[in-house]
């Protein structure tokens, strides 16, 4: 049984989260005062309708995108008082994200790939957290592939090797099923799964896929820019219901 939520820190955290794009009649709340926690070592799943404030949420999480108002936390530093330089180093050291689309290199082989974020910031990454990031993703035999060379599947556990190589502390992925077919999407929310049980990340993932919420701890449900339900038993069916009736 995992530990209970009580004893689980916060790996992010949002206070009065609030993001509008455009002004005056033209301006569209995405986010409305949104008060959120998302505990470390878990799988939590995003869930809403088209234009819930979903991907915003999440994007306004990882410092890709800047609130109007609000607070947000990874860990202990506040997102909203750090500068250009620090937000890029938090970004660097501290996040991993996996999107929909695999964002691979095509000139560069699989581990090119996977060590770019890396090599750009002038670091290497751990030989032994290294080894463990291949055997997990099941990439040993693929490594020297361009992207070309690899099935969709295969190009997305890149992707997810290329998240895991700097061991951060969040990842962050948006629809990481979205371009697979089934048994290819299995595979990368098993590789998920894995790094939450195995490897003891937490992950954040936005979907609309009832079956990919079933593999998360918990699932958080977005409507008109605010969290309206927060579901902890969660299974495909249940996801299903509780999409239903919003």
């Amino acid at each position: 049984m995992r530990e209970s939520a009580v004893q689980r820190r916060a790996a992010v955290r949002t206070e009065s989260l609030t993001k509008r794009y455009g002004e005056g009649d033209a301006a569209v709340t995405a986010l409305d005062g949104v008060d959120v926690e998302v505990h470390a070592g878990e799988l939590t799943g995003v869930m809403g309708p088209s234009g819930s404030g979903k991907s915003t949420l999440m994007h306004c999480c990882a410092a890709l995108d800047t609130p109007t108002s609000g607070r947000v936390f990874v860990g202990d530093a506040e997102l909203t008082r750090l500068k250009d330089k620090d937000l890029t180093r938090l970004r660097r050291d501290e996040l991993g994200f996996v999107f929909q689309s695999f964002n691979l290199v095509p000139t560069l082989s699989a581990e090119e790939n996977i060590l770019l974020p890396m090599s750009l910031a002038g670091r290497r990454p751990d030989p032994a957290w290294y080894r463990t990031v291949i055997d997990t993703v099941e990439l040993g035999d693929r490594l020297r592939h361009r992207p070309n060379q690899l099935s969709g599947g295969q190009q997305q556990r890149v992707a997810v090797a290329r998240a895991l190589a700097s061991r951060p502390s969040v990842v962050f992925a948006d629809e990481p099923t979205g371009n697979l077919d089934s048994r290819s999407g299995g595979e990368v929310l098993t590789l998920l799964r894995r790094a939450v049980d195995e490897m003891g990340l937490t992950v954040v993932m936005v979907t609309h896929d009832p079956v990919a919420a079933g593999y998360c701890d918990r699932v958080l449900f977005l409507a008109d820019g605010r969290v309206v339900d927060d579901l902890r038993e969660v299974a495909a069916d249940a996801v299903r219901d509780r999409l239903s009736t919003r």
